[in-house]
Order: structure tokens, then sequence, then C-alpha cells
């Protein structure tokens, strides 16, 4: 009877030092004021190219795309001429179809409500894409399939390079690279998306884009803030090109294609 007692004075401890332990955190969460959001890039490819202006919003708003309407998008070339972007959509703005050039370079203008936005991207050389080819990595008997992308890269000049891997149309995977250790060499890039749930008769798209450094650097930025390079970081904005204090990118770059079937 003593014993059980001993026990009940026991459990009853317990019990009153596990609810002691329990607090309700309430978490303050200040809304920032919005701040403008510009992306978008010139590609070498003979099309219509567009730019998205939008502006961030408040932390507990469903996620979205807060487009902005009736902003002046204007692009020059080599310091001359330029090209006005029509709005074709809420926050979407379009240009008429043409192809940049390598070694030219690129002035985007972003008026919006009274302050101008400002960012220059020069379009490096094309590396033109090889192939892409299947590899499989097996650890502890569990094998693992992804695509690689292969090209040459030039030799005594900085490249930097930026993959984006699509199924069925949606972006799957996005990242970066250098050749700081790669300079004039044969590169075979493995691109970290798993294809083991793709099925026989699937197809991936795997884009490769030459891009500037500033570019490099934006979305090298962002796929640390991830985690993609590692265990996340404290998240920051990634270094965006755009003056005025803008959030986003403007790339201008070169693009190479390829599609790969699953078999």
């Amino acid at each position: 009877m003593k014993k059980m007692n001993i026990y009940k004075g026991l459990g009853l401890i317990m019990v009153l030092l596990f609810t002691a332990c329990e607090k309700v955190i309430e978490l303050k969460l200040d809304n920032a004021a919005p701040v403008v959001v510009i992306d978008g890039g010139i590609s070498d490819q003979n099309e219509v190219h567009r730019i998205k202006v939008s502006k961030t919003y408040s932390f507990t708003e469903p996620n979205k795309f807060n487009g902005v309407t009736g902003a002046k998008v204007i692009l020059s070339v080599d310091g001359t001429g330029s090209i006005v972007f029509s709005e074709v959509s809420p926050g979407v703005y379009q240009s008429v179809k043409f192809k940049g050039k390598s070694g030219s370079k690129y002035d985007l203008s972003v008026s919006l409500e009274g302050q101008t936005y400002q960012a220059s991207s020069v379009m490096p050389a094309r590396v033109p894409m090889d192939s892409l080819t299947f590899k499989t990595y097996t650890l502890f008997g569990d094998s693992k399939n992804y695509v690689a992308v292969n090209f040459r890269d030039p030799a005594g000049i900085a490249n930097q390079y930026r993959y984006i891997l699509k199924f069925k149309g949606k972006v799957e995977k996005d990242v970066v690279s250098e050749d700081r250790f790669d300079d004039g060499n044969k590169v075979t890039n493995v691109i970290f998306y798993e294809l083991n749930d793709l099925i026989k008769g699937d197809s991936i798209q795997v884009e490769i884009q030459c891009i500037d450094r500033n570019v490099y650097r934006y979305f090298y930025s962002l796929d640390q803030n991830s985690g993609g390079g590692g265990p996340p970081v404290a998240p920051a904005n990634p270094p965006s090109n755009f003056s005025n204090g803008a959030l986003g990118v403007f790339s201008a770059h070169t693009s190479s294609i390829r599609t790969a079937l699953i078999k």
C-alpha cells in the first residue's frame, strides 16, 4: 500500500511537470510594406519575351501572383533604340518577336507609381547542349535514376549555366553551375531530380541557359536559401540586379533545349 502511494505520488509529479512544460507561444508576424518584384529575360531565340511585374504580399495571404498593372516597361539594346513592352494580362508585359544577340548589353527600365527600376544584363556566348544521358546511382541497394546534361565548355572564358528541367510543362528542377573546375573540358552535369516515378513513354525537357555573373549569383543564392545545396541557410532575399530596392532578376541569356524519352 505504501509502495502504491509512492508510485501515485511520482505519477502526479510527472503529470505536473509535463503540464508545466506546455506553453502556448504566440508568434507576432508583422506585415511589411509591399515591395516591387520584377522577373523576366531576353533569350537568343526569335520569340516574344516577357517581363513580370508584381508586388509582395502579407504572410497571411494565400500564395499567388500579385501582378501590377500600369507599369511602363522599356528595353534598350547596346544603349541605342528601345523596345516597348505591352501589358497582355495583369502584371505580364510582352515584347514584339525578336532575337537577342550574344555580346549585346540589354538595359531594362520599369517605371511604376513614380519610381523607376533599372537592370542590365550582357548576353553571354552560346554554348550548345550536345546530348542528354541517363545516370543511375545505387546507395545501400537503392537505385535512383537521373538525367545528365552533356556539353563542351569553352576554354579561357568564365561561364555560368542554368539548367531548367520540365515534366509535363511544369518546372521540376532549376539549378545553376559555373565552370571554375571545368574550364575547357567536356562537362557532364547531373540534374538531381529522381526519374524513378516516371513511366515508359514519359518525356522530360531540359533547357541549358548561358547566363551572366549577376544572374548566376541570384539563382545560386535562391537555391541556397531553399536548402538545395545542403542545409537551409538563414533566409534572405537573393541579390537582385535591379536598382531602387526592387526584388527579382533580369536575364539576357542563350538557350539550348533537348528532350529525353523514358524507355
